[in-house]
């Protein structure tokens, strides 16, 4: 990877740790779920709204490092407005990236999150907030 597209992902990682997308509740949630990381003590709240099998709203709350929470922001802008089986096959894409280290060109600003893969300590920090979106349409 250049240095300059490293560069931009980690610019765009900063930029949702310090003004995450998607914080706060939800006043017509249906559906709730909490997530802890018990290594690293990352937490993650998730609240959706689903209408028709859509997800119509999405907010996190939370603590943590900077990768679970830029990682929690950037997957609530990646899944709002779409369907539960289009935030599941980010999901699974994210998770792919995240194991095989190689940019998906459909994950959009999910990428800044590829150099995760290098560091499998972090990994769970930055599936959190997948992890927690997965228990709630569950």
């Amino acid at each position: 990877m250049s240095a300059l597209l490293e560069q931009m992902y980690k610019e765009i990682l900063l930029e949702h740790q310090k003004r995450p997308r998607n914080y706060g509740h939800l006043e017509h949630k249906t559906h709730t779920n909490q997530g802890h990381n018990p290594s690293c003590g990352d937490q993650i709240s998730l609240e959706l709204q689903i209408q028709d099998n859509c997800i119509v709203a999405v907010r996190f709350s939370g603590r943590g490092c900077t990768i679970s929470q830029a990682s929690a922001s950037l997957m609530t802008v990646a899944i709002e407005g779409k369907t539960i089986a289009e935030a599941s096959s980010i999901a699974q894409a994210f998770g792919a990236m995240l194991h095989t280290g190689q940019t998906d060109s459909s994950l959009g600003d999910l990428n800044a999150l590829v150099g995760v893969a290098k560091l499998h300590t972090r990994v769970k920090c930055a599936t959190l907030g997948w992890q927690t979106l997965e228990l709630a349409l569950a």
